[in-house]
């Protein structure tokens, strides 16, 4: 294995790690380090990268977002209720004003970008039946 791929295979195995603990952890995204996990893997090995795409809770997710650039409905309202709670926390537990909005501003534009996208692939084929842009401004 050549060091290209073992820095691949390092930085996605730490992604994977890190989305796991998203899964079991509130306020830590696991989506958005899956995809980043997927990205390493497909540079450096092949054989996690069809394990990731196989996996029962990240691939269905994976599969989608390749193929259709779908993130599901019941994700989008969980980012949301995570970041709400966590602008929440940061304003009740450090009391700075500026902190809790500067969070907030960065969390709306990633919810923005998030909920742009459709939330099933029967939403995806009606848009592109339609002829509508899939995610907005694309």
């Amino acid at each position: 294995m050549t060091p290209k791929k073992i820095f691949w295979a390092s930085c996605g195995f730490i992604l994977l790690g890190i989305a796991y603990l998203g899964v079991i952890l509130p306020g830590l995204p696991w989506s958005i380090f899956v995809v980043m996990a997927a990205y390493c893997f497909a540079k450096s090995s092949e054989r996690m990268h069809k394990w990731l795409y196989n996996h029962k809770l990240f691939g269905p997710f994976l599969t989608n977002w390749a193929t259709k650039k779908v993130f599901p409905l019941k994700l989008k309202y969980f980012m949301i209720a995570t970041m709400a709670s966590t602008v929440a926390f940061t304003y009740f537990a450090t009391g700075n004003d500026k902190a809790a909005i500067w969070t907030g501003g960065f969390m709306i534009l990633v919810a923005v970008y998030c909920w742009r996208y459709p939330s099933t692939v029967e939403e995806y084929d009606r848009r592109k039946a339609a002829g509508e842009k899939i995610a907005w401004f694309k």
